[in-house]
Parts: C-alpha cells; structure tokens; sequence
C-alpha cells in the first residue's frame, strides 16, 4: 500500500502505477470512499487517466460529477449507498412515491440519521428518502435542513446506537405521524459496522468488472443496477 498526497507527483504515480498492472493483464477499477470535499476532483482525476471506478462517496456537486464521467465515456458505478437491501428499501419507497403519491396526505414527516463522528455530510440514503417520502405525504415537503443529523456521542447513545458501535454505524428512522397523532408508521434501517458495504463493494466490483468485460454500451450505473442483475454474492 502506497499513500500518495496530493499533487502532480501523486497523478504520475498513480498513472505508472495503472499502467503497471495492466501491462501484468489485470482489470483495474479504483475504489473511492473519501470525503464530500474530493468527490469532483477525484472523479476528473479517474477520468483523465482512463481508470475505471466505484464511487461510494456522498457529497460534492452530483450534477458536474455525472456530467463529467458521462462525457468522459469511462466505466464507472456510482451510489451513495452500498449496502444492497438498504439501496432495494429505497427502490420500493420509490415505487411507491411513484404509485401512491399522497397515501400518507396530512401526515407529517421526521427523519433522523445517525453517523460516525467523522461523516462530514447529511446521509445520501436520507437525503434521497426525503424526495420518496414528500411525495408521499404531499403538502409542505420538509428540506435536507430538516433532517435531524446526529454526530455527539451522547444523543447517539440515546438514540439506541450500541457504545462499540460509534466509530462506525448508519442509524436511519423515517417517521410519518397522522394528523391528530393516532397513527405513525416508523421505518428504519440500523447498521453497526461496515461489512454490509463492503460487500455491497464487492459486488459493485464484480458487476463493473463484468461490464467492461462484454464491452457494455452502457457505461455508468448504480447499485439499482446491480441489484437487478442479479449478481450478488
């Protein structure tokens, strides 16, 4: 393992480095889980050197970076979510937003996530879910603002996270309350530890790796498309 800081020196080293494996005969997909703040820059970097890549990263301008890798015509997956039955609760949501939109009319929303310290940003999954979930109830929708984002320790404890579980975990609790408050359907989606994404990543891998492979005209996907091809492990 090589840490590279930031720079020309470190662009040269990875393309060698690229180079080097598929001179050996290997696929080489890059893997990025880093911070909102490179999400761009990191993805112009792939993309200028040709390097296939799964991005799990949430954060950055969404737009300019499907702009970017569209343009680009590079292989590449990109979610901000990995774990598989957290990305096929959020395909049924949208369903059914889709096809029941204001079944839950006069219900009012709250949405709590709950992260590791070290998550900069709003949850991708509870930032999606807020678009699923307006549609749903219709009236005002409520905002990213309005999610209530959970990083000290104490609340996370309070909200259930177990202590061994702070330094990583994804506590999700969507809410819809009636009106006058005699009905309320709760989901959630609690995850301690990481090995549910890094075996979403795997997948994710596999499935990408397989694209380039069959030479796919298709060339930028997410885990929906995974979870439809049936490739999982």
């Amino acid at each position: 393992v090589r840490l590279l800081p930031p720079g020309d020196g470190a662009k040269a080293a990875l393309k060698d480095a690229v180079e080097a494996s598929r001179a050996a005969g290997k696929v080489v997909i890059a893997i990025d889980f880093t911070h909102p703040s490179a999400v761009n820059a990191n993805a112009e970097l792939y993309c200028e050197l040709g390097i296939p890549f799964v991005m799990g990263t949430t954060g950055g301008d969404r737009d300019k970076l499907m702009q970017v890798v569209n343009d680009s015509g590079i292989y590449a997956l990109i979610a901000p979510n990995m774990c598989k039955q957290i990305v096929a609760f959020q395909a049924m949501m949208e369903f059914m937003s889709e096809q029941y939109p204001g079944a839950f009319g006069g219900y009012s929303l709250q949405i709590t996530e709950s992260h590791q310290s070290s998550k900069a940003d709003t949850s991708g999954t509870a930032k999606k879910m807020v678009e699923y979930l307006n549609v749903l109830k219709g009236g005002s929708p409520i905002t990213e603002e309005d999610i209530v984002k959970l990083r000290e320790s104490d609340k996370q404890l309070a909200f259930g996270v177990p202590e061994g579980s702070l330094d990583g975990h994804a506590w999700h609790t969507y809410t819809l309350t009636s009106s006058d408050g005699s009905v309320i359907f709760e989901f959630k989606h609690n995850v301690c530890g990481r090995r549910t994404y890094a075996e979403g990543v795997v997948d994710a891998v596999s499935f990408l790796a397989a694209k380039i492979e069959e030479a796919s005209e298709q060339k930028v996907f997410n885990m929906i498309d995974v979870l439809r091809a049936g490739q999982m492990q």
